[in-house]
């Protein structure tokens, strides 16, 4: 039987894990490395950094936060956003990543993934497909971070990707994406019947019902989770709220976060969903780091 993997997303914007819905509406919720740093004692078996303006600004900023994190966390991490070229890939897994994933660029030049997957490897390159369902039924793959259409089918998009030399895809939902309604398991078993490369699954869990379904029905072999995990722990945690004086929106710090979009998530740790998972029949990997 599979094992499979809960991996937190963390999307960063200048020095802050930061969240929206949608990909919209980014609000400060805290320091990166602390969340990073949690994950990995209570269980995570990777993480994902996706640096959320890199594209919207023609560059990576996460080197420094790649290099720290390596140092202290011992699992696999993909880092995304900007990564443009076989060089910037080289410069991010020297930094310390263990995986690269890209989206703007590659749909812009899908060459970039046979020659970054020749250069370092299928497994080290990850495709990122951001997915809004059209009237039709049909999925556009988005690039830019949701922010831009590209007319591609998004389906189709993932088969050439594995063709190209893709080693695994990270599916997510814009749609649904933060909103704690549920994956769209859809979109998820139509890719993942379409491909033999590992499929992760992102985009709008709020419990674990919603993880079992997409591994279940979905046909998923990992779930990429930021909601679900990252207001759980901010419920629990006391943040120096003057840490983050100047930095944008941080409804969620101050008390006057979106109620209604929080309530919708249940409040639950990395473990115990680990544990629910695995009490339904699902195989997970339990330990945690001491």
């Amino acid at each position: 039987m599979r094992t499979h993997r809960v991996i937190p997303r963390l999307d960063i914007k200048g020095p802050n894990l930061v969240k929206g819905i949608h990909f919209e509406g980014l609000r400060v919720l805290g320091k990166p490395e602390a969340f990073a740093r949690h994950y990995y004692l209570h269980g995570a078996d990777e993480l994902i950094y996706m640096d959320v303006v890199a594209s919207l600004y023609g560059r990576n900023s996460l080197l420094d936060i790649i290099a720290k994190t390596s140092r202290e966390i011992f699992i696999p991490l993909t880092v995304g956003g900007g990564i443009k070229s076989v060089a910037e890939v080289r410069e991010v897994l020297r930094a310390g990543a263990d995986k690269v994933a890209i989206n703007t660029a590659a749909l812009k030049s899908p060459q970039l993934i046979a020659d970054a997957s020749r250069a370092f490897g299928s497994s080290t390159i990850q495709v990122s497909i951001e997915a809004i369902r059209r009237p039709d039924g049909r999925y556009e793959a988005y690039a830019d971070y949701g922010r831009e259409s590209t007319g591609k089918d998004a389906v189709a998009w993932a088969v050439e990707a594995e063709k190209l030399g893709a080693g695994e895809l990270m599916v997510t939902s814009i749609d649904r994406e933060g909103t704690g309604k549920g994956f769209d398991t859809e979109l998820v078993q139509q890719i993942s019947t379409q491909v033999s490369i590992p499929v992760i699954a992102g985009g709008g869990a709020g419990a674990a019902e919603h993880v079992q379904s997409v591994i279940s029905k979905g046909c998923a072999d990992a779930v990429a989770l930021a909601s679900l995990l990252h207001y759980s722990l901010i419920r629990d945690q006391a943040f120096n709220r003057e840490e983050f004086a100047g930095e944008g929106n941080t409804e969620f710090l101050s008390g006057r976060h979106p109620t209604a979009t929080m309530s919708s998530i249940e409040s639950t740790s990395l473990g115990q969903l680990k544990n629910d998972l695995q009490a339904a029949g699902l195989a997970m990997r339990i330990e945690q780091a001491g």
